[in-house]
């Protein structure tokens, strides 16, 4: 469906009491949670499905389904935003791996993270009690530490003790961390681990990112939604629906004078756009202040129909569904300094995904595919696709061989795909310690804006990015505390 302007007359029911505007995830939980405390709810999205960031298409060969942006989803076990809701009553169901995540190295060596945390040990070797140490606190924590880090502002906080024992540790670079180890593959696995944060790995609360997506890897495993992530935005829609709310897609807002009139706004949306929609409402200092937000670096994404499973050196890699390429601290470490310095790097750190080894409803018989991406300067207009290829030829020999087609997206692509996906930001903006505490501006209310009525849920506010749906919930919970319907 071809996006238009929104007029006011387009609600599919003539009075609404909160208007949300995007169907990511967490405008999605932003609407189901006010649905549930009985506000007429309606989303409106510009794409032609919903879901942003968790959304499905054919991109390489028919019939041969690809996850756009997100693929493997922890946080859609962790989150108390998801795991409270009857999602598998709408058709999702979670895929698991024999192994969340394998790190190969050179020389047909790699790393596992098992589902155990004793397993994990052991495959470290003379790492394994050092490993132990770092991240056996955290899975013993359980839901307690995860639902204070996805709570950052709550006050009192969620959990103290825990989060203050996490913080001990995870504000400290994942550089300085990994020093703790003697082999390759156990400081590797925290690199690689720690380089979701799009961060320098030298930068404060690096590791603090590692031990989370380690420690997640064993409470809950790092699971893919079978038959593309799609399914996560269409099971919320089907929760919503069962409310009494509504989706209205192909349907793109420029300004909030095409709303119709509603008790409060909620805005999926980066500061960016924010201010392309309601900056001439913002009061001055406020609209400044989210002109200054910062971005991150981009991503260049790459998506392969490969004529059977990629050839690891290690066949143990196979058992992942998540792969990390990058081989060494040092590497890895470089790779991502190149990055933030505006240089793309010859030896890029790629996330890769093979579902199709554990979901083979995403191709016909005997297709398999590949997702894989790396991190680049926001903006790029480079093309890495040999680079990416080269990087995982490098542990896969032959794997180019495999190769039937191919479907690239850098930044413009994934930005234009997702308007959230500022310059190639996946993540909405840069997560480093200054921009977690003032998210997009400091205050322990960044979900509200000074103008009466509008609301900010998008992964520009605390917690951040991640298909969790924490960011909707805080703002739908900021709405109900200061607009209660009965108003």
């Amino acid at each position: 469906m071809k996006p238009q302007t929104v007029r006011w007359t387009l609600p599919p029911t003539p009075d609404v009491d909160a208007v949300i505007v995007g169907s990511g995830p967490n405008g999605l939980v932003a609407a189901i949670t006010l649905a549930s405390a009985g506000w007429r709810v309606v989303v409106f999205e510009a794409a032609s499905r919903p879901g942003g960031g968790t959304r499905s298409m054919e991109l390489t060969l028919p019939g041969v389904v690809h996850d756009v942006c997100s693929a493997i989803h922890p946080l859609g076990l962790a989150s108390p935003a998801l795991r409270a809701l009857p999602l598998a009553d709408h058709g999702l169901e979670w895929v698991h791996p024999d192994v969340p995540l394998a790190h190969p190295l050179d020389g047909g060596r790699v790393a596992l993270l098992h589902r155990s945390v004793a397993a994990t040990a052991v495959g470290l070797g003379a790492d394994g009690a050092a490993y132990r140490k770092l991240i056996e606190p955290f899975v013993r924590s359980g839901f307690d530490l995860t639902d204070g880090l996805l709570s950052p502002l709550s006050v009192p906080p969620k959990h103290p003790i825990e989060l203050a024992r996490y913080g001990i540790t995870g504000i400290q670079p994942a550089s300085r961390v990994a020093r703790r180890f003697t082999t390759d593959e156990a400081s590797g696995l925290i690199a690689g681990l720690a380089a979701h944060s799009m961060l320098s790995l030298g930068s404060l609360s690096t590791a603090g990112y590692a031990m989370m997506l380690g420690g997640l890897g064993h409470l809950v495993g790092w699971p893919m939604a079978r038959g593309g992530s799609q399914s996560i935005a269409d099971s919320l829609v089907g929760v919503l629906e069962d409310l009494g709310g509504s989706v209205v897609c192909g349907t793109r807002v420029t300004s909030l004078d095409e709303l119709p009139p509603s008790r409060a706004v909620l805005l999926d949306l980066t500061p960016r756009q924010v201010l392309a929609i309601a900056g001439d409402r913002l009061p001055g200092r406020y609209a400044r202040r989210l002109g200054r937000y910062r971005y991150g670096p981009g991503v260049f994404k790459l998506d392969l129909a490969l004529a059977g499973p990629i050839p690891w050196t290690n066949t143990d890699v196979r058992r992942a569904a998540t792969v990390h390429i990058g081989a060494t601290m040092p590497e890895i470490s470089a790779a991502e300094d190149d990055v933030l310095r505006g240089r793309h790097p010859e030896r890029p750190f790629v996330l890769l995904a093979q579902h199709t080894v554990f979901d083979a409803a995403r191709a016909p018989s005997g297709v398999h595919t590949a997702w894989a991406y790396c991190h680049v300067p926001n903006g790029s207009s480079v093309d890495m696709t040999d680079r990416i290829e080269t990087q995982i030829e490098r542990f896969a020999p032959g794997f180019r061989d495999l190769v039937i087609a191919r479907h690239t997206m850098g930044p413009a692509g994934m930005e234009a795909h997702n308007a959230n996906y500022v310059g190639g930001d996946i993540n909405g903006g840069v997560a480093d310690l200054r921009q977690f505490v003032a998210r997009p501006t400091l205050g322990l209310h960044p979900w509200a804006t000074p103008l009466d009525g509008l609301y900010l849920c998008s992964s520009s506010t605390p917690p951040g990015g991640g298909v969790h749906g924490m960011c909707g919930r805080h703002a739908a919970r900021e709405v109900l505390r200061r607009q209660p319907l009965s108003d």
